[in-house]
């Protein structure tokens, strides 16, 4: 019932259509009264009765009553649709809200497929509900209750006998929405697993075919799409077994009517034409307790979803705006970790007592095998998590006290997996600054190395990328992202192993645009290859969650300890550094037997976690 009020509450914009809807309704039930009376004086005083004069009086009363009670039904079915759409606009642009300002920590458990079977087919059982299901379950009420008032008018003794079936009618309905709950639960939790297991196949399906797993995932999604026909069937056998039950209760009140009311007109008690008023106004009263049973259904469809939906609507963000936020502008990037620590949940440290200065303009490095803490730590200054010790501030700002929108305007990222719509490429590289003209972007694109590339494409700047950038090399994307970036113009940079996933020549290209990028600005790097760090004002060394080693490129290597290591695996590996800052492979150097350079990193580093 929690679920039931919170879902009704959303009806209180559109309270107004809602009574012109249950207006409509009640005139079309009184109008609908009326055409049963209409045949009872046709069959009493002008079949039986010879008053033919009656005849076309009645014809034109029974056509004006279904006009009007047609005119009725036009006003009920397309108010009651339309309050329906809006309280799923509303509904669903809440839950799209929602998910949008969800914490990172959110998405870390959630499922793709999940979310939008709970965006699309959870929304649209709630409009069934508020939109046909509410209005019906009225209609039930008030149909029974004026048809149970005239039967009873007619002829109370025929209305007990006709209706002694009705009781076993209601309990099979209730019974049947018992049933039908737990199985609704059921049927909408796997179809969310085969829209989840649908929703990675095509999204991995580069994956798949370079695996040739085609079979396999047939087979997986075979497997989900059985098990949801099984729960469709379990539904289907709930109801196969109800409706002939509910078919039969009813068909014994209308063989009681005409048992009963045969003999009462046989004794003399009851007209013929009381007779056939009797039946008109018995399918009004039998008809809602049958169609309760869909009204059942639809609520235990609807309850079901709106469930799954209210999951999502009070699920608290981890990371929100401060009560009193403090004013955050004018920033100049002076970034600090103070005795920082982080754990994900109620796990092991990922980061512990971590210290770090970055002063505006600095360019700060960081290293470390995988699970070392390294994307943690970038992942703290934008609050994309909160420090659970000590505290992350910019310009002497703790980040927990300014608004996010505030201090994500400040920072850009250039992610190692860069992420484009579908869209155009201006689209793309305008995507912090909407407002950024024509020329901004090009100046942008042109700081960033991808000016001349995307003058090559068909359409150039208006040219549409497929989904998530599809149509265009890793490093396009990346320049792409990087003049994203610099038409943002934060203070604070943070660059995650940016260059892992190019060849030698498109990172010095990527290199030469992160030059222009970098300029007055902080920056935090994370790399992979030595030669995008080695110029980096500072080079941080973590291992599992803490600082082992700091300084320049050159003291760290005079210490002879893990950057050294590194640095020594790098070289035998074959890869060293030109003075323009590009990267050429030594002709005489090992084959790399397969590993690359995250891989000599990881074992240079001890591995992590």
């Amino acid at each position: 019932m929690s679920v039931f009020r919170r879902l009704i509450g959303y009806l209180k914009p559109y309270r107004w259509q809602v009574v012109f809807a249950l207006s409509c309704l009640g005139g079309s039930i009184l109008i609908g009264t009326v055409a049963p009376w209409i045949m009872k004086i046709l069959v009493d005083q002008v079949i039986i009765g010879g008053q033919h004069r009656l005849l076309a009086s009645l014809a034109l009363a029974y056509v004006g009553v279904t006009v009007l009670r047609g005119a009725f039904n036009f006003g009920y079915w397309y108010t009651r649709e339309y309050f329906g759409q809006e309280v799923v606009y509303d509904l669903r642009t809440s839950l799209y809200q929602r998910l949008q300002y969800l914490s990172f920590s959110y998405y870390d458990r959630a499922q793709t497929g999940q979310l939008m079977s709970r965006l699309t087919s959870d929304v649209d059982y709630v409009r069934v509900l508020l939109g046909l299901g509410l209005p019906d379950l009225v209609d039930v009420i008030a149909s029974f209750s004026v048809n149970a008032i005239l039967l009873f008018s007619l002829n109370w003794q025929l209305t007990l006998v006709t209706l002694a079936a009705s009781p076993l009618l209601l309990i099979e309905v209730i019974r049947v929405h018992g049933r039908l709950r737990p199985a609704w639960a059921a049927a909408h939790q796997q179809m969310a697993n085969m829209t989840t297991t649908l929703q990675e196949s095509v999204t991995g399906v580069r994956v798949v075919k370079s695996f040739a797993r085609e079979d396999y995932e047939v087979e997986k999604f075979g497997r989900e799409n059985e098990a949801n026909r099984v729960r469709q069937r379990d539904l289907a056998r709930i109801w196969g077994t109800s409706f002939p039950y509910m078919d039969f209760l009813s068909g014994l009140s209308w063989l009681l009517l005409l048992w009963y009311g045969a003999r009462q007109v046989v004794g003399g008690h009851l007209t013929v034409g009381t007779l056939v008023a009797f039946n008109g106004y018995l399918f009004g009263l039998i008809w809602p307790i049958r169609h309760l049973g869909w009204v059942v259904n639809i609520m235990g469809q609807s309850m079901t979803a709106g469930q799954r939906i209210f999951e999502i609507l009070d699920t608290p963000s981890e990371i929100a705006d401060p009560p009193s936020p403090r004013q955050f502008s004018d920033i100049r990037g002076h970034v600090r970790f103070e005795s920082v620590s982080f754990r994900y949940g109620d796990g092991a440290p990922v980061l512990e007592e971590v210290d770090l200065d970055a002063p505006p303009g600095r360019k700060i490095a960081l290293l470390g095998g995988t699970g070392s803490g390294k994307s943690t730590l970038v992942n703290l200054i934008p609050r994309f998590y909160d420090v659970t010790g000590g505290r992350v501030t910019i310009d002497g700002y703790d980040v927990r006290e300014v608004r996010l929108a505030d201090l994500r305007r400040q920072i850009g990222i250039v992610l190692q997996e860069t992420f484009l719509f579908s869209a155009s490429i201006r689209e793309n590289i305008a995507y912090g600054r909407r407002d950024a003209s024509l020329e901004e972007i090009m100046a942008a694109a042109k700081a960033a190395r991808a000016h001349d590339f995307i003058m090559e494409l068909p359409d150039g700047y208006e040219t549409r990328v497929g989904e998530r950038g599809i149509g265009l090399s890793g490093g396009q994307k990346q320049r792409v992202a990087i003049a994203r970036a610099l038409l943002a113009d934060p203070r604070v940079l943070l660059l995650d192993d940016f260059t892992s996933n190019v060849d030698t020549e498109t990172e010095h290209l990527i290199q030469q645009a992160l030059a222009e990028l970098m300029r007055h600005r902080t920056t935090l790097i994370i790399a992979q290859r030595l030669t995008s760090v080695q110029n980096a004002d500072e080079i941080v060394v973590l291992k599992q969650g803490r600082v082992v080693e700091r300084g320049t490129h050159t003291e760290l290597l005079a210490l002879g300890g893990h950057y050294t290591r590194l640095y020594e695996l790098q070289l035998k590996d074959g890869v060293v550094s030109r003075d323009d800052g590009a990267v050429s492979r030594d002709k005489g150097a090992a084959p790399r037997d397969g590993k690359g350079t995250g891989g000599g990193e990881a074992a240079a580093m001890g591995g992590g976690r």
